[in-house]
């Protein structure tokens, strides 16, 4: 691994261990537990990993494909492992769905409005 990569691969694990440990706090004070140091670097060491098999999985996904872009089918594809992951991966897929496509409506509808009152000044 090249000494760029290298620094970007650990400035990366930095910040899971970094965001696991604040998770780690944040539900120690709601459960009134406290985790070991040992315990949040296990933790971040398997979420990178995990990452990591993930980052793998959706390249291969996409280049079965024969895409070079990673799509949110790729997505789902992947969590499939996981049903609890999975049924969040899909909620939010359809919220994001939603979303956009109201985000379209929005628009067409102000086109519309646009071209009406252009109809309307030139009469």
């Amino acid at each position: 691994m090249s000494a760029e990569k290298e620094a970007t691969h650990q400035k990366l694990k930095a910040a899971v261990h970094y965001t696991v440990g604040r998770l780690c706090q944040r539900v120690g004070e709601d459960e009134g537990k406290v985790f070991s140091r040992h315990v949040i670097a296990a933790i971040s060491e398997t979420a990178f990993r995990q990452c990591e098999i993930f980052a793998k999985d959706l390249e291969a996904f996409a280049r079965h494909a024969k895409r070079s872009t990673v799509s949110s089918d790729d997505v789902k594809l992947v969590a499939r492992r996981s049903s609890a992951l999975s049924i969040f991966i899909q909620k939010r897929s359809e919220e994001i769905n939603q979303e956009q496509r109201d985000l379209k409506k929005k628009k067409d509808a102000g086109k519309r409005k646009s071209r009406d009152t252009e109809e309307d000044s030139r009469e």
